[in-house]
């Protein structure tokens, strides 16, 4: 590939080396790896379950540790509602309520999602205020036929005369109507992480944004702050940041060259959220909670999810004295060949590593081994028993070197064709919720540095358009799959009621999303 001064220059605007451009191309032309799963996790084989009197021990060494402790919570954010809003995008380009009723329109689409929010529309927590705004904008609503109502107030919903909703984030759109106001998933975050992540009376959170929301973020940050702090009793710490320019990706044309801009130039693509393990990687603190932006409950249902929180953090806490005891007795020189058989145990049955090599290595070259094993980052992830919500899946895999551990695995990743790893993907009992606790300092109080623990192999080629043309597009190894792949694993069952997730403006209509 020859790349000319134009390009070079290009690149290094980007923070990119040209070795790292070559580096991508040469994915491109290698393909997807898929990955070569054992076994689904389950309960007793991957999958903690712990009875009511476990639980709480986890949660008391939870709270008699956590004082000590550097906590924050890691939300990536990034998200713009656009997606959230596509049926309703669609539904205003295609609905003419003088040729079709809207009962005919949606037994069209056979759209249940899209169903339940003309269902229910009135429930939203800002229905009344689109309402506001479409009699506003028609000046003649009253006089409108009831579908031509409803589709006043979706265009309220979405556009800049209205709501404007579709061009916010995420995390800004008002999710949950209480008495005293809404709240957004962005200060529902700060309400449940007041209660376990505060240290001396201060909670820390962090938010991975898109640098043209910051404003916004800001702003709504300043008008709920009082409120927040006076309801929890807590002050917040609040940070932000965005996904670095040289995390982007270059993308590519059917013969994995570089894809040109109308005007010549290179294009390059944000590289997905797997991106973001550089902004985790920047964290100072000693734990972080991770969950996305738009799972959130409402306030009658925080305590559970709190319990949970606190037994994950229990649980990696307990996991991590262990590994560090461990790493100490392997340092000291001494190590017997009792001690090197119990740690070696501990690997295989609580942190899930194991390589059927072992045993035929000598003392030194298995204190290497075990070392290498445990001295790592830990996350401890809650897993949800499927119930058919799309996400990827707890599984022991096989590396190339013919070592298993325990990955979250995303469909993307299956061979699907190869029966048996589909079968096997298939006997899957739980999935990702994205519900992670995560260690991020050593036995000597270090800082990993987490760019140490990704599996490259792991990104992901996507088909993409832009400006009509077809490109192949690069995905950096998701955050909680590849980029954590070397990481120490736990799974933990929770229940599905602390997965609360908001994927379309219809999941709000959920009874878990009405706080009245």
């Amino acid at each position: 590939m020859k790349l000319s001064e134009k390009d070079l220059s290009q690149i290094k605007e980007k923070g990119i080396s040209e070795q790292e451009v070559e580096n991508q191309i040469s994915i491109f032309k290698r393909g997807n790896i898929k990955v070569d799963i054992i076994e689904a996790a389950t309960i007793g084989k991957g999958i903690f379950s712990f009875s009511v009197e476990e639980k709480q021990d986890l949660i008391s060494f939870y709270n008699s540790k956590k004082e000590n402790l550097e906590i924050t919570k890691f939300v990536p954010a990034s998200g713009a509602a656009t997606r959230m809003f596509k049926a309703l995008h669609n539904f205003v380009a295609e609905f003419d309520p003088s040729k079709e009723s809207l009962r005919t329109y949606l037994d069209k689409k056979e759209n249940h999602s899209l169903q339940r929010f003309f269902e229910k529309m009135e429930k939203l927590p800002f229905y009344n205020l689109a309402l506001d705004y479409a009699h506003k904008n028609t000046g003649n609503f009253d006089d409108l036929s009831h579908d031509e109502q409803r589709l006043e107030i979706v265009k309220s919903i979405l556009f800049e005369d209205g709501l404007n909703l579709s061009n916010y984030p995420k995390g800004l759109v008002p999710f949950h109507d209480y008495k005293d106001g809404f709240r957004t998933a962005f200060e529902e975050h700060l309400i449940e992480a007041a209660r376990y992540i505060a240290v001396n009376g201060m909670a820390k959170l962090h938010f991975t944004i898109s640098e043209e929301h910051e404003d916004k973020f800001k702003a709504e940050f300043e008008k709920i702050k009082d409120r927040a702090e006076e309801k929890t009793g807590v002050k917040f710490d609040i940070s932000f940041s965005f996904q670095d320019p040289k995390t982007d990706t270059i993308a590519v044309d059917d013969n994995n060259e570089p894809f040109r801009t109308a005007e010549g130039k290179m294009f390059f693509r944000p590289g997905g959220h797997g991106a973001l393990i550089e902004n985790l990687n920047n964290q100072k603190a000693d734990l972080a909670f991770l969950k996305n932006i738009d799972n959130v409950v409402t306030e009658k249902n925080i305590p559970e999810v709190v319990e949970y929180k606190k037994m994950l953090a229990g649980k990696l806490l307990k996991l991590q004295e262990q590994c560090f005891d461990a790493m100490k007795k392997l340092e000291s020189g001494n190590t017997s060949e009792e001690g090197i058989q119990q740690i070696s145990k501990f690997v295989k049955e609580e942190l899930f590593q194991s390589d059927e090599n072992f045993k035929n290595l000598s003392s030194e070259e298995k204190i290497q081994y075990l070392k290498d094993k445990i001295n790592r980052p830990i996350r401890v992830g809650g897993m949800v028993k499927n119930e058919g919500e799309p996400g990827g899946g707890p599984f022991l895999v096989r590396n190339e070197n013919g070592e298993i551990s325990l990955q979250i695995i995303e469909g993307a990743q299956i061979d699907q064709d190869n029966p048996q790893q589909v079968k096997t993907a298939q006997e899957a009992t739980h999935f990702n919720p994205v519900d992670l606790v995560c260690g991020l300092k050593n036995y000597k109080g270090q800082k990993f540095d987490l760019n140490n623990y990704v599996d490259p192999k792991t990104s992901f080629i996507a088909d993409k358009t832009k400006d009509g043309k077809a490109l192949k597009a690069l995905e950096r190894p998701g955050l909680w799959n590849g980029a954590m792949a070397k990481w120490n694993t736990v799974f933990v069952e929770v229940p599905v009621s602390t997965f609360n997730p908001v994927k379309t403006v219809a999941d709000l209509l959920k009874k878990s999303h009405q706080p009245n």
